[in-house]
């Protein structure tokens, strides 16, 4: 069985007519009928985190996370935000919305992110972005099928091979709700007014709009010969980091709300020789313009397309991303964090008390 759902479309795609993918990419199908998809992020941020503070974080959220309806996978990884603040992440994938809130509900982690004692350490902030989808708002690509990362590395899935790439549109035409839903903004690609709201001895929480757009997007070269590890540090990374950089600095004309550049990280804290970022966009439409038209993101697409012609089926570096459109009122919570993390800046905010 393969699943997977679709649209009698009113919509028209963006595909080409007669259009055929100049490299083969790959894409997720279920062995299994799947509700929707969850990415649950965990973080902890502080100025001077020490890897004993980050491996007892990690050790606590992947203890909770072996409590029935835990997750199926997760990650550990972390990061250097805005504020110059390190961030150790860990995201759990769930293919059952359901069970992920059952889980959270009865979790000791629940209980301990609930806790005074996390308002009152003046040098450490919490904060979790639960991105929870139904089915038809996700789609997903890899540049090859051996390498699992992200929604990938749940039971019951696989990657197959598609047709629906190579060209601009390609992201959306993978979203079955985009053959009915045209996933417009209703804040009509206007972002908020950035304000500076710091929960420092706060828990707060955010109403978001319908339709932001939430990417995660990698790069894994783990194990790759010299050739090509040498080709995505000289080449491939310096492009990636400077559309990054653009759309960070350039913020209100791209619909960046958010975006960071992770490292996966292993058992010893050592980073891995694997990246991802995590961004998050007021809509689709303003992803698509930077990726369509910015010559940022043209410089890597170009490289992809050259290195495929290069290295062909001998490629070493796997990129992906996983892509998600999330309904209004999604669940962002931010406990003792500085102004600019995440959604804070932005949106109407609602504070809770502790327990």
């Amino acid at each position: 069985m393969v699943f997977h759902i679709e649209y009698p479309r009113i919509i028209p795609a963006r595909k080409p007519e007669g259009h055929e993918p100049r490299a083969p990419r790959y894409t997720l199908r279920w062995e299994k009928p799947v509700a929707g998809m969850v990415s649950d992020y965990f973080a902890i941020q502080g100025n001077d985190l020490t890897w004993d503070d980050e491996r007892a974080f990690f050790d606590r959220v992947t203890a909770a996370f072996a409590a029935p309806d835990g997750p199926g996978a997760h990650e550990i990884m972390r990061f250097r935000d805005e504020a110059g603040e390190t961030n150790a992440v860990v995201v759990g994938y769930w293919t059952d919305p359901t069970a992920n809130g059952r889980w959270f509900a009865s979790s000791e982690l629940s209980s301990w992110l609930a806790g005074d004692e996390r308002l009152s350490d003046p040098a450490i902030g919490y904060w979790r972005e639960t991105i929870s989808v139904p089915y038809d708002r996700h789609e997903t690509i890899y540049s090859a099928p051996w390498y699992r990362i992200g929604l990938a590395r749940l039971p019951d899935s696989a990657i197959v091979s598609m047709t629906t790439n190579g060209y601009f549109g390609a992201a959306r035409d993978r979203l079955p709700i985009s053959a009915i839903d045209p996933l417009e903004s209703p804040l009509r690609n206007q972002p908020p007014v950035a304000k500076d709201v710091s929960s420092r001895g706060r828990r707060l929480r955010v109403m978001t709009p319908q339709n932001l757009c939430a990417l995660r997007s990698g790069q894994y070269w783990e194990g790759a010969g010299k050739e090509q590890a040498d080709d995505y540090y000289e080449s491939l990374q310096p492009k990636l980091m400077r559309g990054m950089d653009f759309l960070t600095e350039h913020k209100a004309e791209t619909g960046t709300l958010s975006l960071r550049v992770m490292t996966n990280v292993g058992p010893g804290g050592q980073g891995r020789s694997e990246t991802s970022v995590l961004a998050y966009f007021l809509s689709l439409e303003q992803l698509e313009a930077w990726a369509k038209s910015h010559e940022t993101h043209l410089a890597i697409y170009g490289h992809a397309i050259a290195a495929n012609r290069k290295f062909k089926e001998k490629r070493e570096v796997v990129t992906w991303h996983e892509v998600f459109i999330l309904p209004a009122a999604s669940s962002f919570e931010y406990i003792n964090c500085h102004a600019r993390t995440g959604f804070l800046p932005f949106f109407t905010l609602f504070e809770e008390a502790g327990r």
